[in-house]
């Protein structure tokens, strides 16, 4: 085996198996667990209060049972896997469950939330790009540190989370390092050791993280740059889960050279900013963010971000992941695909539901979309 593949084995073995990964953390090191219910929340207030922020991102494939009882079936797959894990005690291993309320499912979840955690629910403003959102947000953070200082037993400091910003942000540089370096060598980092790698720092110091992509990329770095015989996409929406769904890429030849995806890329494209309140700091970084529908944003930019960084990566398509019954993703569609067929970019879009994938069809789908390209 070589260092490469050792390196990537490491996130493959986080990604694959969370649970166990969090649990052998506590064990070692003595701390916590908090869960982040997707997908904003302020990790670096749990991180400064010495708890290791965990990803509440369901499961690949799961089997919904008793989940029915709390959620409406049209309600996504993902919310439906994470309220199953809740039920069947999965999440029992957490101090305390943050959780931002952006859309109706999440806003049902966090009330209907069983689990042994307690709930600390914070709400993002959505009318972003005034100043009056950003003392909103800032005073929504202060909440969400008294009650973690509460139910934790903890005090956290303004110094304490200007390290863990120090920490988090140094973590974003180095993965939009490693995209643009996974970017160039599509032979290495097949779509779904890349989603590893991203996956993955959602279960782990991000520090430890950090270090170990460090790693990988000096190590990528000192092979040679082939040529790519097949085609390279973008890909957009929450999540491109399962893995099954990302080997289908591989195995038609579609390299993954960039992504959009909430669960990846969108939560390290913009830094926390400098500054001497690190609350205001946290506050002010969603101001800035966009590209997201539960970011709004009246002008809508997502579809010319996506149009920008496919010129960027020189990918032949967009693939957009739409999570079943996700309407603030559904709504987002009809504007950017008019803007890509204006720009002559080519996309096609994918149902994406965790809970029964439908894989034979999205083989045939993601085949013809192939064979077009």
């Amino acid at each position: 085996m070589s260092k490469i593949d050792e390196l990537i084995g490491k996130f493959q073995e986080v990604s694959d198996h969370p649970q166990k990964t969090v649990l052998a953390y506590k064990k070692e090191t003595g701390k916590g667990l908090v869960g982040m219910m997707p997908y904003y929340a302020p990790e670096e207030i749990v991180y400064a209060a010495g708890y290791l922020p965990v990803g509440l991102f369901g499961a690949q494939k799961p089997e919904i049972a008793a989940a029915r009882t709390y959620l409406p079936p049209f309600a996504c797959s993902l919310m439906q896997a994470d309220m199953e894990l809740q039920l069947n005690g999965t999440y029992d291993c957490l101090d305390a469950v943050v959780f931002s309320v952006p859309c109706d499912t999440l806003r049902c979840m966090s009330q209907k939330w069983h689990g042994k955690a307690p709930v600390v629910v914070f709400t993002h403003p959505q009318n972003r790009k005034i100043r009056a959102a950003v003392d909103f947000l800032r005073a929504e953070f202060e909440h969400v540190r008294s009650e973690l200082e509460r139910i934790l037993s903890v005090t956290i400091s303004d110094l304490a989370v200007q390290e863990a910003i120090k920490v988090y942000n140094e973590n974003r540089r180095i993965m939009r390092e490693f995209c643009d370096v996974a970017a160039r060598y599509p032979q290495i980092f097949t779509p779904v050791r890349r989603h590893d790698v991203i996956k993955a720092r959602w279960f782990m110091d991000k520090a430890v993280h950090t270090v170990w992509v460090r790693e990988l990329i000096d190590a990528v770095k000192a092979e040679p740059v082939n040529p790519w015989n097949g085609k390279k996409i973008v890909l957009s929406g929450i999540m491109a889960e399962p893995d099954e769904l990302l080997d289908i890429f591989r195995e038609f030849n579609l390299a993954v050279v960039a992504d959009d995806l909430a669960q990846e890329s969108r939560q390290f494209r913009t830094d926390v900013p400098s500054g001497i309140d690190p609350l205001e700091q946290l506050a002010q970084q969603w101001q800035n963010f966009d590209g997201c529908p539960l970011a709004l944003n009246p002008d809508k930019p997502r579809g010319q971000m996506l149009i920008d960084t496919a010129k960027k990566y020189s990918a032949d398509a967009v693939v957009v992941c739409m999570m079943r019954f996700c309407d603030p993703e559904e709504f987002d569609y009809p504007i950017y695909k008019v803007e890509f067929e204006e720009a002559g970019v080519r996309y096609t879009s994918l149902d994406v539901d965790l809970e029964s994938p439908s894989l034979e069809q999205l083989r045939t789908r993601v085949q013809a979309f192939s064979e077009i390209l």
